[in-house]
């Protein structure tokens, strides 16, 4: 009897146990349980909407988008997983090991379809439909992808799309922003990335214990990006990329009144689309290529500015009153200063500011530096617009840098000598500016005194900015006098026989303008030329600069090509 209690007792404990397991699964986790079992057969399918589209000024389109395929699996079991990459992979004609590679990559958890082929063609998206019943789990999904109808043209204004990296993920995950999100890297892509990006829709489905697709449970619509208008003549962009392709540098043409950007291009530059076709080796060979073919040098590259800093000099000379326009200096090749000569690129004989200006007299700006001091030439070069960034939009601008004596001894720990004044006067030292700023300097001459800020986009989604940016100028307080001064001087740049560049004087437009021959060493130096047209009533401004050029006069004669195909075309 003992024994048979002791069994009895034993299967009543046992039944207690079930009992309370069975009210612990259906009662007390029953909503958890139920939840996992959901997530086991409810797939969430992005529907991705398309990118805004990027115009330029007259509504041309520059950058829109275009029907690709991406195969995605849904599948859960490993062994399934190995089959269905073999047979995805035999009908892209891949290795199989690739697409392992990708989907152990991409693989983010068993509620999320796993991405394993991006841009595949039509023809093959057709052929992997027909097969879903050989190939279960596996879906084709139609993407939008950026596509550049122009090639190369204007890729450092536009910039380009890649994988979101750590960087943009912590500072934007705030706002939407998730791994694996495509988004802009570099200019208008990067910058406006917020607004072009478009608002991701999706499909709740229904899978068996297969990964089949059984049923719709809800869809969310998509919604594409807005749409954004530059201020880049897509005429002009082709005529300066033209004359400036083989040669390193950049070109920046601006409306001088108002500060909007008519073209900016520079040389090396790069396809936009290799970030979405992903050719085998050829992104790294762009960030690896120390040519910096991705570097905007238009923004964020500074250089010696050599002589095209001598107008920033004569203004601030008549405005102090230290030289006027009469003022003459002899020029007999070199100066001597703190012990040592520096020398003028010829001997000028008697110079007055005008002729100074058009023969580019290293010798005048010695004395006329000296007389005004470093810090007189610093104040009014930060008048201007130099040694701070320009406020202008795109991403990574550069804000260059004009030296003085308190700079020199917080940074360098040295005094201030008149040879640093020398070397100051012409440009040269430690002076390093921006082809975007020199633009904006010199069209402080065209509009008669106000320094503008630059500006690329137009307009978001039609909403104008150009009031915005009206708002942002500043007038510069020089008087008309001087302005008249300086704008002959630089006319007889081009009119002179003498002048710098005389090269210019042929063409029908009348240019005002300067050049300059920047010192670089060990390579050549660089060749600038920066000015306006037509002469009486400005409606371009323009800055062409040659990294390594030899001299101001190649320059010039950029100047020149761009300027004849502009007439050509009745561009101006």
């Amino acid at each position: 009897m003992n024994r048979i209690r002791i069994v009895i007792i034993f299967v009543v404990l046992m039944f207690l146990v079930l009992f309370l397991g069975l009210i612990n699964l259906t009662v007390i986790s029953g909503g958890k349980y139920k939840e996992l079992s959901n997530k086991n057969c409810i797939r969430l399918l992005p529907q991705p909407g398309a990118r805004g589209k990027i115009l330029d000024r007259a509504g041309c389109v520059m950058v829109d988008n275009k029907l690709s395929y991406e195969v995605l699996i849904l599948t859960r079991n490993n062994a399934a997983v190995l089959k269905v990459l073999g047979d995805v992979a035999r009908v892209l004609e891949v290795n199989p090991d690739e697409l392992t590679k990708v989907f152990d990559k991409s693989y983010l958890n068993s509620s999320v379809p796993t991405v394993i082929a991006r841009n595949i063609d039509l023809k093959q998206a057709i052929a992997l439909e027909e097969l879903k019943s050989e190939i279960p789990g596996i879906m084709i999904h139609p993407n939008p992808v950026r596509r550049y109808p122009y090639g190369n043209l204007a890729c450092h204004v536009l910039g380009y799309l890649n994988e979101i990296d750590r960087w943009r993920l912590t500072n934007l995950e705030n706002y939407g922003y998730k791994t694996k999100d495509i988004v802009g890297f570099g200019g208008v892509e990067e910058k406006y990335d917020y607004y072009l990006r478009q608002e991701e829709g999706g499909l709740s489905v229904e899978v068996d214990h297969r990964g089949r697709f059984t049923r719709v449970l809800g869809f969310r619509p998509p919604y594409n990006g807005r749409d954004i208008q530059l201020t880049l003549n897509l005429k002009i962009q082709k005529i300066v990329e033209t004359s400036l392709a083989g040669r390193k540098g950049c070109v920046v043409i601006m409306d001088p009144f108002t500060g909007e950007v008519i073209s900016m291009a520079s040389f090396p530059n790069f396809s936009p689309s290799v970030f979405i076709e992903r050719p085998a080796g050829v992104i790294n060979r762009l960030f690896s290529d120390s040519e910096g073919p991705l570097i905007n040098r238009a923004v964020a590259s500074v250089y010696p500015a050599g002589s095209i800093f001598k107008p920033i000099v004569a203004a601030a000379g008549l405005e102090t009153g230290k030289i006027n326009s009469h003022t003459v200096f002899v020029c007999t090749g070199a100066t001597m200063v703190g012990g040592r000569d520096f020398k003028c690129w010829n001997v000028h004989g008697q110079q007055d500011l005008t002729l100074a200006l058009a023969d580019s007299c290293d010798t005048y700006f010695y004395h006329t530096g000296l007389l005004l001091g470093a810090q007189n030439m610093y104040e009014y070069a930060l008048k201007f617009g130099l040694s701070r960034s320009t406020g202008f939009e795109l991403p990574n601008e550069s804000a260059g840098l004009i030296p003085n004596p308190m700079w020199k001894k917080i940074r360098r720990f040295k005094g201030w000598y008149d040879g640093d004044t020398a070397n100051l006067s012409i440009g040269q030292g430690d002076v390093l500016v921006s082809p975007l700023q020199m633009v904006r300097m010199i069209s402080v001459f065209a509009n008669n005194g106000t320094l503008v800020t630059p500006y690329i986009v137009k307009s978001v989604d039609g909403k104008d900015l150009s009031v915005y940016w009206a708002r942002q100028a500043t007038k510069v307080a020089i008087k008309d006098t001087t302005m008249d001064s300086v704008r002959e001087g630089m006319r007889q740049v081009v009119v002179c026989p003498t002048g710098t560049a005389s090269v210019l004087a042929t063409l029908s437009v009348p240019v005002v303008g300067k050049t300059g021959t920047a010192q670089a060493p060990p390579g050549l130096s660089h060749g600038w030329f920066v000015g306006y047209f037509p002469y009486k009533s400005p409606r371009y401004a323009i800055c062409v600069l040659l990294e390594h050029g030899g001299s101001g006069y190649a320059a010039t004669v950029v100047t020149k090509q761009i300027i004849e195909e502009m007439v050509k075309e009745g561009l101006i």
